[in-house]
Order: C-alpha cells, then sequence, then structure tokens
C-alpha cells in the first residue's frame, strides 16, 4: 500500500480547494489536492456555475437574435434544442479542466484521484482506481463541496425527474418544465428554460424571490420572469412528485396539481461530508452536512480546516477560491489572511443581478439616516447602443457623511458593475463617499456611467 507525506493534503479540486492549494504550495508546502472520479473543478466545473453560465449566454445569444429586428435579414427567429445549446457548455467545461490539471502539475500539487476518508487527524485514507493510498499530513484543508439535496420521497432515478446536477444530462427540450425551488439556481434555470420557449413554473416555498435581495431588485426579477411566461407561484409545498410515461404531476400541499413534460428539483444542497470518516477525528457534521470553522476557518480540530460549501454561507465560487485561499494563509502564516464576509451576489438569471452592502428594508430597520440614487438603464446612451435597456443601479448612501453603505443592480452586465462601487465601499474614510462618483470623469458611453447618474440622482435628494 503506498503512503505519501505531505505538509498540507486538501479534499477537493473545486474553487476552495484549488485557492488552498496554490496558495499554500506559493510558500514552500508540499502540497496534494484529492478529487474523487476526477472531476478536476469541482461541481463548480461540472455542474453549477461554469455549465450553467454558458448556457445561460447561449440563450442570451438566442433571444437577442429572435428579438433583434436587424436579424430579420438574415432570417426567422429560430429555437435551438436544449442539448444543442448545451454543447458549447461542455466545451467551456473540457477547457476549465485541462486548464486547472497543467496548473497542479506546472505548480508540482499532487494530484490524487479517488474517494478521502480520514484514518486519524494526520492520515488520510484514498481509494481510487489504482488501489487505496496513504497520504500522511501536517495539516487537512477540507473543500469537498456540496451536491443537491435529494428528498427520500421523489423518485430521481424516474427519466422525467431531474436535479439541478442531472438536468444537464436531459436528452431533449421539454415543453412545460416544473421548478421546485425558487432560489438563486431555480431562478436561474427558470430563465434559461423560458429563453429557450419553454413554459415554466416555478414553485416557490417562500412568499418572495430571494428575500436576502433588495426588494427593489426582488420585485424586478419576479416581473420580468413573469414577462418572459414564467408562472410564478409562492407559498407551495410539495405533497408527492409522480411520473409516468408521459410526463410529471406534482401535488402541492395546498391541494393544486401541476402537470409538465419534465420536473426539476433545485431546493436546497447538503456538504460532501459522508464519506469522510470524520468520526474519526472527532468532528460532526450537522444535519445538511456542513462544517462549523471559526473566523480562521479551523474545526475543532486543531490542524483540519474547512472552506467552501461544506461550511455554508455564502456558497460561492468566488467567495469559496478566497476561502481557500485564506486557511492556507493561516497555516503558511503570510500577510493574506482574511475571514471572506464582503462578498458580492452575482445572480445569473436574465437580465442579471448584483449586490453588495446593505439593503433598503435592513437600513431601515436599523434606523440608519440613508438616502438613494437610481439610474435606470434605458436612458444610458450604452445600453441604448446595445439594446440592453432593462434594468437599473441603485446606491444607497448616509444622509450626513454620503458613505457608501449598499450598491444594487439589475440588468446587462450587473455582476462586472457591481466591482466599481465595491471598490469604493472598501475604501476607508472620506475616500467611501458618493462624491467620489460625482467628481469622477466616466468613460462615454458606457455602463459604468450609470454610477454618476445615480449619485447626481442621490444628490438632488438632499435637503
Amino acid at each position: 500500500m503506498p503512503e505519501h507525506h505531505y505538509d498540507v493534503v486538501v479534499i477537493g479540486a473545486g474553487p476552495s480547494g484549488e485557492g488552498a492549494a496554490m496558495n499554500a504550495t506559493k510558500n514552500g508546502k508540499r502540497v496534494a489536492i484529492v478529487e474523487d472520479k476526477n472531476t478536476v473543478g469541482g461541481n463548480c466545473t461540472h455542474w453549477g456555475t461554469i455549465p450553467s453560465k454558458a448556457l445561460r449566454h447561449s440563450v442570451k445569444q438566442i433571444i437577442t437574435f429572435n428579438t433583434n429586428q436587424m436579424f430579420r435579414d438574415i432570417g426567422e427567429p429560430r429555437w435551438f434544442s436544449f442539448p444543442r445549446v448545451l454543447q458549447n457548455a461542455q466545451k467551456v467545461i473540457g477547457t476549465q479542466v485541462k486548464q486547472r490539471t497543467q496548473c497542479y502539475s506546472r505548480n508540482r500539487i499532487d494530484l490524487v484521484n479517488g474517494s478521502a476518508s480520514f484514518v486519524d487527524k494526520n492520515e488520510l485514507e484514498v481509494r481510487g482506481s489504482k488501489g487505496v493510498e496513504i497520504l500522511h499530513f501536517k495539516q487537512a484543508i477540507i473543500a469537498s463541496g456540496s451536491r443537491p439535496y435529494l428528498p427520500p420521497d421523489v423518485n430521481f432515478r424516474h427519466h422525467r425527474i431531474y436535479n439541478s446536477d442531472t438536468v444537464l444530462s436531459l436528452s431533449h427540450t421539454p415543453r412545460t418544465l416544473i421548478i421546485y425551488g425558487a432560489g438563486v439556481i431555480g431562478s436561474e434555470y427558470a430563465s434559461i428554460f423560458a429563453g429557450l420557449g419553454v413554459k415554466v413554473d416555478l414553485i416557490n416555498p417562500g412568499s418572495r424571490l430571494l428575500t436576502f435581495l433588495d426588494d427593489d431588485i426582488s420585485d424586478a426579477l419576479s416581473y420580468h420572469l413573469r414577462n418572459n411566461g414564467v408562472l410564478l407561484r409562492h407559498n407551495e409545498e410539495y405533497e408527492s412528485v409522480d411520473g409516468d410515461d408521459h410526463g410529471v404531476v406534482l401535488s402541492l400541499k395546498s391541494g393544486k396539481k401541476i402537470r409538465a413534460d419534465a420536473f426539476l428539483w433545485c431546493n436546497g444542497r447538503t456538504g460532501n461530508t459522508d464519506k469522510l470518516a470524520l468520526e474519526k477525528i472527532g468532528l460532526q457534521a450537522n444535519g445538511r452536512g456542513q462544517l462549523a470553522v471559526d473566523d480562521h476557518y479551523r474545526t475543532e480540530v486543531e490542524n483540519i480546516y474547512a472552506v467552501g460549501d461544506v461550511i455554508g454561507w455564502p456558497s460561492l465560487a468566488s467567495a469559496a477560491y478566497d476561502q481557500g485561499r485564506s486557511a492556507s494563509s493561516d497555516i503558511v502564516q503570510d500577510d493574506y489572511f482574511r475571514f471572506v464576509s464582503d462578498v458580492p451576489t452575482g445572480i445569473y438569471t436574465i437580465p442579471e443581478i448584483s449586490s453588495v452592502g446593505k439593503t433598503e428594508r435592513e437600513l431601515t430597520e436599523a434606523k440608519v439616516p440613508y438616502e438613494l440614487g437610481q439610474a435606470f438603464f434605458k436612458d444610458l446612451a450604452r445600453a441604448q447602443i446595445t439594446g440592453e435597456a432593462v434594468g437599473m443601479l441603485k446606491i444607497l448612501f448616509h444622509r450626513e457623511t454620503r458613505e457608501i453603505l449598499g450598491i444594487h443592480c439589475f440588468g446587462d452586465q450587473a455582476a462586472e458593475i457591481i466591482h466599481i462601487g465595491q471598490a469604493i465601499m472598501n475604501q476607508k474614510g472620506e475616500a467611501n463617499s458618493l462624491n467620489y462618483f460625482i467628481n469622477t470623469t466616466f468613460n462615454y458611453p458606457t455602463m459604468a456611467e450609470a454610477y454618476r447618474v445615480a449619485a447626481l440622482n442621490g444628490l438632488n435628494r438632499i435637503f
């Protein structure tokens, strides 16, 4: 049985594992990264962020072709099948895996394929196609990610019932689709399938979409989903999901029954900790498979860290990479450790959403004397040129100090636009001020100009 010795072993080759492994090896540590099923890049690359965003991009191009009058000189509107659109996503996945594999090799990080489980707090057993290997380590970082939560009373083996991973194996384009769960993933897939001409029922167990968003942004998302043909059903919980050869029937506790060609479950995720033999090192995951950590990403076992989806919030690829890097910074004691809390949301619906900082509801409840400035994309020359006139940028700022308290954006390139506001919010003192946007010259015509327009709009509200 082969045995190997490392300074740091990372379990999981997703964004958090990559961030941890790369920072550790750059600081002279001998590092191994363990990944089951040879899925370098993790869930993010193979089933989550990359394929869904590549799908969205392709669908958005189809929508542009079908709705822009200029393209009528080329031909009539066309509809593409889901499998055909998915082909582009598969190309991106292949490229991402190749890049990451080469990166590990170039930086002398050992990539070990197999299923990892702890033997004790300094030893890991990896079972793979080549047999069993033993990895000895000084520190370990659990970055094993998450998977869709699958309730036992839903038959996910049925060929018309999917979850957010298996939907990527969908071999046809359904005419009608039920999506259960209206969180980020459910809302994104509702946009994608509606863009392909599929009639979508989006079932939300809650009272409104994405309650962590500013109310204006949540309302805008609801409006545009409905405008694109998505039927929203709030405050509904499933009773049963029954599939046959012709479709799927969703029975709700309210007594309603809905039938569609296919069913997509997008309601919750669970951490990949059940196969790690955590009991051998004295750790226990919660009911959602997640591990508790302190503000340095350390678990209750002093040399074992955990990062990414496996620790819960915010469960974003961007934050996961930084969490992994920070955990290894704590190990190597460099100057770059930080607890990742300044995280912008990026939601890739059509149109997309991004925000950072406080919402109006939070500021009102805290009795903070704030004011707001708005810029509507329809008034921006760049949006008129590109034909992407749907959307808005909202700046929340303190009435007296003009400190920026929150930035909320809905529309084309929202996830890019948000970073300008994020950068200003991270400045100290007077540098974090509405005055920056008023006194800075922005390129014209650009979408970034929305900051100047919104700032002047807000300034005019102060008396």
